[in-house]
Order: C-alpha cells, then structure tokens, then sequence
C-alpha cells in the first residue's frame, strides 16, 4: 500500500491513471476511492477534483452493470476527507459519515428493485432461520438500515485506510496517534445518546437507524483499546482477541459504552 501511495504522489498523471487501472479491477477497485481521498488529504480539493474526474468513469461503468458499492464510496470517500482535512477532526469526520449511510438508505427506498432482489437472495437464509414470522415491512427497514450501516462502515475504514497512507509518506506514526486519541467529546456523546434512546423506543426516529449512532461510539472505543494496549505495552495478541470478542453483539454494546463513559472519565489520560 505504501508502494501504491508513493506512485499516486509521483504527480497527477500516475494518479489518474491508478484510479483508472485499479477501477476497473472487481474487489480491488474499493481502493480508487482511497486513493482520490489520499490526493483529497494531502493536495486539496482542487488536485482531487481531476483524479475524482477520472475516477467516475471506470467505477461508473460497474454502477451500470449493478455494483454501486465503488461509486457511493467514492463520493463518500471525498466527502470525509475534504471534511477530515479541513477540520483534522475524526470526531467530526464520524458524525458526517451517518449521512452516508442515510444516504444509502434514501436510494434503496427510492429503489425497492434493488430491496426485492436482496431479500430473494436472503429466502434461503431467512427460511433455515425461521425468521419468516416478522412482519415483512419491519424486516424490509430493518434490512435496509442495515446495509446503511455497513455502507458507513466501510466508508469510514477506507477514509482511515486513506489517512493512514498519508501518514506513511508524510508523518509516520501520526496515523497511529490520531486513532489513540479519537474520542467523543461529553455534549457530542449526549446526543448520540439521546438519539439511541430515543431509536430504541421508536420515537420519532426508526428503530433501526440505532446503528448510525453506535458507530461512531464503536470506532471511539476501538480508539480507546489501541491507546490502552500503546500504553500498558500490551502484546498485539491483546489487540486481534479484542477483534475477535467484537464479532460478538454483546461485546460491541460493551464497547459502546466504555465509549459513552470515556467521554465523561477519559480513560487516556488515567491508564
């Protein structure tokens, strides 16, 4: 990755023309967005905005034939990092990103074409788990905000996919420093909150949507693990057993929480 990040820097020719390549490629074009949010982070807008040209057409191509997942992540990609430089706020930079995943949410009810073909493909699956029993309509939002989330998800991953290569060339170890200090401030931590509740009850805002709002909790607290682990100087296996416990859903809650309670205590700066 270092290696690629070098070649794009070269000058905009080698990166038009990686955006260009790597786009055309399945699976592998996921890294054209992050290499127009590496331009975005380090040139500007104004250099971004050529290779972001470029970068349309190939990933264009796939959206035509059904695989939009590139093409939403470019656009997303190019938001978070104009956003990430401008503010050198991660906090910030994962809040803006659940407007990425209502994004994605927005298209898919404007689309049910695209809802009807996930959920044939999700029979077998719903039928071996007797899931058939919910009512269609609550499955269907629940679906839906769920591929929301993961959208989120990944744009956040590649955008720090992203910084991290920046930091490679430029500050080495100031990506690593960035993720032991990413924490939600107390009023920003509130409001999460609030808005969790308020999901959790139906309240005005769908239940489902409560995973916008644990994700940025959860990259928080996955913050707080690495800083822990820097500081107590922690073996890596700690690290990749705590990977391995977030597979599970109670240990994700777990985290949000330390997370919530991280902003009130800052556990940094006590370990």
């Amino acid at each position: 990755m270092r290696g690629l990040a070098e070649f794009v820097m070269t000058g905009r020719k080698q990166a038009i023309l990686a955006v260009g390549l790597i786009g055309l490629i399945p699976v592998i074009n996921l890294l054209s967005p992050v290499i127009v949010g590496l331009i975005m982070l380090s040139k500007g807008i104004k250099e971004a905005a050529f290779v972001f040209a470029w970068g349309i057409l190939p990933l264009g191509v796939w959206a035509m034939v059904g695989d939009f997942v590139p093409l939403i992540m470019l656009f997303g990609i190019s938001v978070l990092a104009f956003l990430l430089r401008e503010t050198e706020s991660w906090e910030f930079t994962l809040l803006a990103a659940i407007f990425i995943g209502l994004a994605v949410e927005a298209y898919l009810r404007m689309q049910p074409v695209v809802l009807d073909t996930v959920f044939i493909q999700l029979q077998p699956y719903l039928q071996q788990n007797n899931i058939q029993g919910i009512e269609e309509g609550q499955l269907r939002e629940t679906i839906t905000s769920i591929i929301g989330a993961v959208y989120m998800f990944l744009a956040i991953v590649l955008t720090m996919l992203s910084r991290w290569m920046q930091a490679a060339l430029f500050n080495p170890g100031g990506f690593k420093q960035e993720i032991h200090q990413l924490r939600i401030e107390q009023k920003i931590a509130i409001g999460l909150l609030g808005l969790m509740l308020l999901a959790s009850f139906g309240i005005i805002i769908p239940s489902s949507w409560v995973l916008y709002f644990m994700l940025p909790l959860v990259f928080s607290g996955v913050g707080l693990a690495h800083a822990v682990v820097a500081k107590r100087q922690l073996p890596r296996m700690a690290l990749f057993a705590f990977y391995l416990m977030m597979m599970m859903p109670l240990i994700v809650q777990m985290v949000v929480l330390l997370a919530l309670i991280d902003s009130w205590y800052d556990f940094r700066s006590r370990v």
